[in-house]
């Protein structure tokens, strides 16, 4: 820990077997830029610019699937032998700059589409459609059951063999959250009715892992706190309190990833990854609950934009890591710069998910494109120039900004009275309002 008055966000943590120089992380998301599976040159590159910014934790990947049956659909790493060339090239370099790497995998279950991979059967607890993705599954017998077992156990050892420090399994919306609800578990098996029948599954998996993986690579999950969003149905926040608690007290597990609602609808999945329309950090308070009640370690990242909001929720001990995974698409520099004293230059999130959509940053041209643009601009060698431009929109601002850091003369000319062409008409709505957030950065940085 750090000492009196410090901040609270740059403190160390023992999470696990792993041991992490400060309390901030990147979650798992599917920014990945991979190529039918494969990571890329922009999957590498996008990794390491947020281990040169400080960061303590980040996951590679998001939702990286174990299985033939499982394959990807929305830009999802594969986790087989092939990987481990990349993981073993970004581990070390995270652990050059004292950051841990840790990576997100799953078996989809339901949520996927009978056209992914190889077109293979579509298998699930239960044999009924998840309406996002729209595949029609089969209902698992045991002979899947067990190979899906194996196959997580074969992810784990192959994630440890790389140099990883650990790794989560995403649990909600996927297979592991399609065993435990009853909303998506009919089985009248051993592996369906009661609760301990429904995580009997799980149970199975996580052990399979702790002995193919051993004691000092840490494991976790990421779990909904409820899936009783827009109805009564499915589990409860006490349902889900109950089940963390069992995996912790098996001993298979080292923290919780905490996320709220379900994913299997488009409204569904836009409250579960909100955007600039809901407020900040709306499920930390419940995240609150659940570290309070189970004891273990609790990750959370949902719109967490602010570091003011960051600082309050490790300063408090709502929760032991904040993630702000979509703060570091818009600046992987966020750290380095707190360490700095140059909180006010940090590039906030806006929260206009253009990231989910189209994986780049709306307002960081740098991010997903660091093998042609850098985020840290150099002072040119040659010498400065008096250059003029003629636009003050965040596009002129943002050259305005480029020129000045390689030490040029800049004259920005613009017609109006205030600088930020379309985006202030785009920021009128009170709903929109975030977006402003984007030319107040730039018109900072070159005031």
């Amino acid at each position: 820990m750090a000492g009196k008055g410090s901040d609270p966000l740059l403190e160390t943590f023992q999470l696990g077997p792993v041991r992490l120089k400060n309390r901030i992380f990147s979650s798992g998301h599917a920014l990945s830029h991979a190529q039918a599976g494969r990571p890329t040159d922009t999957t590498l590159r996008y990794q390491m610019e947020k281990a040169k910014g400080g960061i303590g934790l980040s996951f590679v990947g998001g939702s990286g699937t174990v299985s033939p049956d499982t394959a990807p659909v929305f830009d999802q790493l594969i986790i087989d032998h092939d990987i481990i060339p990349f993981f073993a090239e970004l581990a070390d370099f995270y652990h050059r700059h004292g950051a841990a790497l840790m990576t997100q995998i799953t078996h989809l279950g339901r949520r996927t589409n009978a056209n992914a991979g190889d077109w293979l059967p579509i298998v699930a607890p239960s044999a009924n459609r998840e309406v996002l993705h729209r595949g029609f599954p089969r209902a698992m017998d045991e002979a899947d059951i067990l190979r899906i077992v194996g196959d997580f156990a074969t992810a784990a050892r192959i994630c440890r063999e790389a140099g990883l420090d650990g790794l989560e399994i995403i649990a909600s919306g996927h297979l592991m959250d399609q065993f435990w609800s009853p909303v998506t578990n009919q089985r009248t098996d051993r592996y369906g009715g009661s609760l301990d029948n429904r995580m009997r599954y799980s149970r199975m998996v996580f052990e399979a892992m702790r002995e193919a993986a051993g004691p000092d690579f840490a494991l976790g999950v990421r779990m909904t706190m409820t899936e009783q969003d827009h109805d009564k149905s499915g589990l409860s926040e006490e349902d889900n309190i109950e089940i963390a608690s069992r995996l912790r007290d098996d001993g298979t597990i080292d923290f919780l990833n905490l996320v709220s609602g379900r994913i299997d609808t488009l409204p569904r999945l836009t409250s579960y990854m909100p955007g600039m329309a809901a407020p900040l950090s709306p499920f930390l308070e419940q995240a609150g609950r659940f570290r309070r009640e189970i004891g273990l370690p609790v990750l959370h990242a949902t719109r967490i934009n602010d570091l003011a909001t960051a600082r309050h929720a490790i300063r408090e001990q709502v929760v032991d890591l904040v993630g702000m995974t979509r703060g570091h698409i818009a600046d992987p520099y966020i750290v380095a710069k707190l360490e700095r004293g140059e909180e006010d230059r940090i590039r906030n999130c806006v929260g206009a998910t253009y990231c989910s959509n189209f994986r780049y940053c709306i307002q960081n041209p740098a991010t997903a494109r660091e093998a042609q643009l850098p985020h840290v601009i150099s002072p040119s060698d040659a010498p400065g120039q008096k250059i003029v431009i003629v636009g003050g929109g965040p596009a002129g601002m943002e050259a305005a900004r480029i020129c000045a850091e390689r030490g040029h003369e800049v004259v920005l000319f613009e017609a109006s009275a205030r600088l930020g062409g379309q985006v202030l008409l785009a920021g009128k709505p009170d709903w929109r309002r975030d977006l402003l957030g984007i030319t107040d950065w730039l018109e900072r940085e070159i005031d």
